[in-house]
């Protein structure tokens, strides 16, 4: 089947074509009938799936022949839970419709609000948001939601680990209570479930991969290695086998920084992007690494959310997350569309439960590996794992180191200034990356 069987218009088959896609991925086929049809949706698709063409071709399509929007007024709203995502789902927005006549913008954090202001004034087909910057527009009568026809949240589980919850009630509250409601979600999880029943009316419902699952076509491999020798053997392995493209996870921003310092003093170009860096640092370091300029992105489970990057081919945690879930959306940055991934873990003794726990959640064990020279110490004992708070905490804790939870991890993911909201720490702004 083909973008045409999927009864949308001719401007936006062009747009398709010109970004170089044929056929429907599997969450496409299912997603781009259900939302032309005017219901509610509620979908689960992991990163690297095609869902942002999902939502938004449909969209776009239901929004072309109706009226534009008066002053102020936006017609669709479109929800994401970081800065880099939201630029990626407005260049999307703006890649597919560029045959059409609608007007479309990109509000989140990190600069100035007159330029959003400006645009918004003259009324939006299509404004996509991060929650905060939205809310402090609102309230100060820049943006009028009281016409919104579509409402899209985008990795809805994220905005709920992140603190969300209540930013979206308020945001709830101001739309009209007739609209088309679209929800996005990694997983099915207790909370998005219960998310759905307030918010969507007799949804459709499109699951294309099941919970907690790993890609196919991710080759992923665990490397043995004492905590303090995991820097020299990731530099030993990125120039060992000419790794290009490599998205390296860290826990924490402080050790972002340090490890992107590290590896550029032994010439492995490396810059690291996390909460408290610059939206322009962000951009500017996200921009080399796409075009391969840069050789190593280090990133904050936070920071890397959303990211879209054709055909990644290494990922590569230097530490392990604290929450198992997290490594399934680390990993899924790579293997995506059909392209081979390699997924690589340097564990030391400290990070053995939080292996167990992710295994576990996977159902599957991971190969293990060591690299000669690299050896292990049989001897080592386990030490505290430092968390996204700069606290430590033990690796082996309950479900392999879950016991912090979600609790822990929102609240060290505030503190990073990724739009989780803290009091008056509301941004916004607009970069350019894209997404399929």
């Amino acid at each position: 089947m083909t973008f045409s069987d999927l009864g949308l218009r001719a401007e936006l088959l062009r747009a398709v074509e010109a970004q170089g896609y044929t056929t429907p991925t599997p969450i496409q086929l299912k997603a781009i009938p259900a939302v032309l049809k005017g219901g509610d949706l509620l979908a689960s698709a992991q990163t690297g799936t095609g869902k942002t063409a999902g939502f938004t071709l449909p969209m776009l399509q239901r929004l072309a022949d109706g009226p534009r929007p008066a002053k102020r007024q936006v017609r669709a709203l479109v929800l994401t839970p970081t800065r880099e995502l939201a630029a990626q789902v407005g260049e999307s927005v703006a890649d597919y419709g560029r045959h059409l006549t609608l007007r479309s913008h990109v509000i989140f954090g990190g600069v100035g609000q007159q330029p959003q202001v400006d645009a918004i004034r003259a009324g939006l087909d299509v404004l996509v948001a991060t929650p905060g910057r939205l809310l402090d527009l609102h309230q100060q009568k820049h943006v009028d939601l009281s016409k919104v026809e579509i409402l899209v949240l985008d990795e809805a589980d994220r905005m709920l680990d992140m603190g969300f919850i209540h930013d979206i009630k308020k945001i709830l509250r101001v739309l009209p209570e007739k609209r088309q409601n679209l929800l996005f979600s990694a997983t099915f999880s207790n909370e998005i479930q219960a998310l759905a029943g307030k918010l969507l009316d007799d949804p459709a419902m499109i699951e294309v991969a099941r919970r907690n699952t790993t890609a196919e076509l991710v080759d992923q491999a665990i490397y043995r290695v004492d905590r303090e020798k995991k820097r020299d053997l990731l530099a030993h392995l990125i120039t060992e086998h000419d790794w290009q493209q490599v998205l390296v996870f860290t826990r924490t921003k402080h050790g972002a920084n340090r490890l992107a310092e590290q590896l550029s003093k032994q010439d492995i170009p490396s810059m690291a992007i996390h909460g408290n860096k610059s939206q322009s640092a962000r951009t500017k370091a996200l921009a080399a690494f796409k075009t391969g300029d840069l050789q190593v992105l280090v990133a904050t489970d936070i920071a890397a959310r959303g990211l879209d990057i054709n055909e990644l081919p290494h990922v590569v945690n230097f530490e392990l997350p604290n929450v198992a879930e997290d490594y399934v959306h680390r990993i899924g940055r790579t293997g995506r569309a059909g392209s081979e991934g390699q997924a690589v873990s340097l564990v030391c003794v400290d990070e053995h439960g939080l292996l167990k726990g992710i295994e576990r959640l996977i159902k599957r064990d991971l190969e293990k590996r060591i690299e000669p020279g690299f050896e292990p110490d049989p001897n080592a004992k386990p030490e505290p794992i430092e968390n996204g708070r700069g606290k430590r905490s033990g690796g082996g804790g309950r479900n392999g180191g879950q016991g912090q939870r979600r609790q822990g991890q929102a609240a060290g993911q505030r503190s990073g200034g990724d739009e989780a909201r803290a009091p008056r720490r509301r941004r916004g702004g607009r970069s350019g990356s894209r997404q399929a």
